[in-house]
C-alpha cells in the first residue's frame, strides 16, 4: 500500500520537474534555440495549430532562429503570430521563410526574466508539496481504516517527505541554472 503511494507520488513529481524544465525551456536568454516557439498557436483555417506543426524551426546562428512555412498561404498568419506572442520577437520574412533575430537582453530585462523563472520554480515546489500532501493525506487515510499500523504510516510519511526534499532539491538546481545562463552575456 505505501508502496503504491509513494510510486504515485514520485511520478506526479517527476512530471511537475518536466513541466517546469518545459516552461524554464520557453523563457528565453540571449541565445536563439527552437523550443522558443514551442508555445506559439497560429490561426490556421479556423484552428489554433502549434507553430511547430506548420513550419520547420531551426537555429541559424547563436542570434538567429531560420524557419520554413510548409504552406505558403498561412506565412503572414505564421508572422504575425510571431510578432503578437509576448516574447518581443520581430521576424523578418520573404514568402515561405523567415528569420528571426533575437535581440539582446538588456540588464533590466535579465531580472525581469529572472524573476519570472524564480515564480515558476516557486510554482514547480508548491506543485511537488500538493503532491505530497495528497501523498500524507492517503495514507492517514489507510491508518483511519485500520490497514496500517502507526508505525507503518509514520515511516511512509517519512519516505514522502524525502522524495520531496529530493525533488525541491532538483527544482532549485534547475533555478541556478537558469539564473546563470540568463546574467551570462
Amino acid at each position: 500500500m505505501i508502496n503504491e503511494i509513494h510510486d504515485d507520488a514520485k511520478q506526479r513529481m517527476e512530471k511537475s520537474i518536466s513541466a517546469l524544465k518545459s516552461q524554464l525551456s520557453k523563457i528565453r536568454t540571449g541565445r536563439a534555440h527552437p523550443a522558443l516557439l514551442d508555445s506559439i498557436m497560429v490561426p490556421y483555417y479556423g484552428t489554433d495549430t502549434p507553430l511547430k506543426q506548420l513550419a520547420n524551426i531551426f537555429a541559424e546562428d547563436a542570434r538567429t532562429l531560420a524557419l520554413n512555412v510548409f504552406d505558403k498561404s498561412a506565412a503572414a498568419a505564421v508572422e504575425k503570430a510571431i510578432m503578437q506572442s509576448d516574447l518581443g520577437l520581430n521576424p523578418m520574412s520573404s514568402g515561405t521563410a523567415m528569420r528571426i533575430p533575437m535581440p539582446a537582453l538588456t540588464e533590466e530585462r535579465r531580472k525581469d526574466l529572472i524573476k519570472v523563472v524564480r515564480n515558476e520554480a516557486e510554482q514547480g515546489r508548491v506543485a511537488v508539496r500538493n503532491i505530497r500532501r495528497d501523498a500524507n493525506s492517503d495514507i492517514k487515510e489507510l491508518l483511519k481504516e485500520k490497514e496500517l499500523s502507526e508505525d507503518e504510516s509514520r515511516k511512509g510519511e517519512e519516505q514522502i517527505q524525502k522524495l520531496t526534499d529530493e525533488f525541491v532539491k532538483e527544482i532549485d538546481a534547475l533555478l541556478q541554472d537558469k539564473e546563470k545562463e540568463l546574467m551570462e552575456i
